[in-house]
This record gives C-alpha cells, structure tokens and sequence, in this order.
C-alpha cells in the first residue's frame, strides 16, 4: 500500500541525533529528505521550505534564525502540513501560529525519560553529598578537612515536582522505590488521583516550595511557565532544600536564584538548563561551589539519542501515512489539519479517537 501513496517532503536541518532515523525513513519510499545546512544560499533554503510537507526542527540551542517554526516561516511554507521537534521540548515551534494555519506539531515526550530522570537523580545525590563542594575544594586547597564538607542522605527526605508528566512521573518512581521519598507535584492539569497514580500527593506551588528537601522542575516552556519561577519562590524554600532545573531556560529566574543562594536562602541547586545557553563563563551563577551546572545535556545519552531519533522517524512514517501521531501536542488543529492533507495527497487522514 505504501508504494501506492504520494510523495512527501520531509526538510531538516544538520543531522538528526542518531544514524537510524535515516534507517527508518529509508524504508519509506515515499518520503523525500530534504536534508538542509544554515550555511546554504537563503533561495536554496527558501524554495525548501516552500515545496516542505513537514519540518523536522533542531533544539533551541542548536537551531537559528529565521529557522524557528514560527508564524513567518509558515508564511513562507505555505504546503507545511507538520511540524515535529528533535527532543521532548517543542518551545522552537509556535504552537498557536501551527494550529490557525492547520499545521500539527508533534514532539518527542517519554523518549529521554530514563536519561532525564537519570540525571536528576545524579544531581540530587551530587548536591546532597557536597560532591561538588567537595571536589572543588579538594583541588584548590591542602590539608582539606573532610567533616568540613559533611552531607545529608536522601532517603526518607521530600521530593517537589513541578510538573509530573512522562519525566516527573519516572522521577518520582524512582525517589519512591530507592530512597523512600515522599512525592509532592504541582500541576493544575492532573487530579489528585492522576497524580497519585503517578506516586506523588497532589499540591499548590507553594506547597511544593515550603515543605521540599528537593525542588525538581519538569514543565515545557511556553507562555504560562516562562519566568513562572523567581524570587519568592526561592524565599520559600528550607535553607537545607535543593532547587533542580532540567526542564528549559527562562523558566526559572536566574537572577533571582543567584541573589537567594547568596542570602543562604536555599542549599543549592543543580541546573542543567539557562537562558542563554551555553552560559557564559562569567554567569553569575557559576561563581557558586555549591551549584552543580550541566550544558543541557540531561537527555543527551547515547540511548536516548537513538530512542529520540527512532521515535521521530516512526512518527514520521505515521503522520505521512495519515495515521494520528502518537505525540501530537495540537489535536485542535486536526479538522483544518485533515483538510489540507487531503488536499495535498488526495485522502484524508484518520479521524482522532
């Protein structure tokens, strides 16, 4: 049956993050790779975008203008029928300009979940044990006395998530089943019973700062959560609790979390995640021994790589076949979406369950 449907176009910058996408994508002859760099003549790009039935875009660190999925390069590709991000964050495309124009976007959620999770839980252990305090004293100072760097274990301590979807979820798994932690999340879209089936206790943002040993950010950046977190937050906190960001930059304000770790007003913090990222060297935030610091590379696995790629290939294949897509983030869009779709290759999509 495949070989009876139209060509699609497919358009994506670089490279994707593990060799068996094109694997999967090879397999499906009637999907056409328009494999792009930023460094091509803008008319070459142009006439990509223009003839592209999908877009695949890079991350947020990676990506450049005016390569954003946004309202102008809709304009600009006017048969765009998906838009689909690399990881599980979806903040390089413009959600709300993709559903008026009947454009789906799709994301790669619960992909990097184990690494993610992984890597919160490293955090929480490093900040906890003073690893890092300790390491850096270690190396600049002789005769360290080591009861100076003394730390506090986990278990039976408090875990705040904000936000308990597919990596808080597994956060909380595993705090519970390790360490024994009681579980508070925060987040207005789930019931208290959604949220205990996730094994936390349903709680107010506030709760979730008062009573945490550890603060664990896991929400996507977007209008409602950028700069959601600031300085009356972090005066909330226990002056022993740890604040853990792995979600997205600009969620947290970075300013603010430099002023309350100066008053003593928190422990810690482990940040995998900045505004501007890299950071510079001179961040405020990297003055401080007791603030672990990642380059957004939480997700960044060698397993998590392929598993991102898969899954995106897989959805690939699925949305080009006119199957609904497993991480569709706009189901809204869908009767415009089915419209144009069938216009385009000449039948509709399936229907949303």
């Amino acid at each position: 049956m495949s070989n009876t449907l139209p060509v699609a176009r497919l358009s994506y910058f670089s490279h994707w993050m593990d060799p068996v996408a094109l694997r999967v994508l090879g397999a499906e002859p009637n999907i056409a790779l328009d494999h792009l760099q930023f460094d091509m003549d803008r008319a070459t790009l142009d006439e990509a975008f223009a003839q592209a039935h999908g877009y695949h875009a890079l991350p947020r660190v990676e990506i450049k203008e005016p390569w954003f999925c946004d309202a102008a390069l809709l304009a600009r590709a006017p048969n765009l029928l998906a838009a689909c991000s690399s990881g599980a964050g979806f903040d390089v495309i413009d959600v709300e300009a993709c559903t008026k124009a009947g454009v789906i976007v799709c994301h790669q959620s619960g992909t990097n979940k184990e690494a993610v999770a992984e890597h919160v839980l490293g955090l929480m252990l490093a900040l906890s044990k003073k690893m890092g305090v300790a390491d850096r004293m270690l190396r600049r100072q002789a005769g360290l006395d080591r009861f100076a760097v003394t730390g506090r274990d986990i278990r039976g301590k408090t875990l705040g998530l904000v936000g308990i979807g597919q990596i808080g979820t597994r956060v909380a798994e595993l705090c519970r089943g390790l360490f024994g932690m009681t579980v508070l999340a925060c987040d207005p879209y789930l019931s208290a019973a959604e949220i205990a089936a996730r094994g936390g206790v349903k709680a107010s943002m506030e709760e979730v700062f008062a009573r945490a040993d550890f603060v664990s950010v896991h929400v996507p950046r977007n209008k409602e959560t950028l700069g959601m977190i600031g300085a009356a937050q972090y005066a909330a906190m226990k002056p022993t609790a740890y604040f853990i960001q792995t979600s997205r930059g600009g969620i947290h304000d970075e300013g603010a979390l430099a002023e309350a770790l100066a008053a003593g007003q928190l422990a810690g913090a482990g940040l995998d995640v900045f505004l501007k990222e890299p950071p510079p060297p001179d961040h405020p935030l990297l003055a401080f021994d007791n603030v672990i610091v990642t380059p957004h590379n939480a997700g960044i696995t060698e397993e998590a790589l392929h598993d991102m790629a898969e899954g995106a290939a897989l959805q690939w294949a699925q949305i080009f076949r006119g199957e609904v897509p497993p991480r569709l983030e706009n189901p809204e869009a869908w009767p415009l979406y089915s419209k144009r779709f069938e216009a385009a290759f000449g039948f509709a999509p399936k229907a949303l369950a």
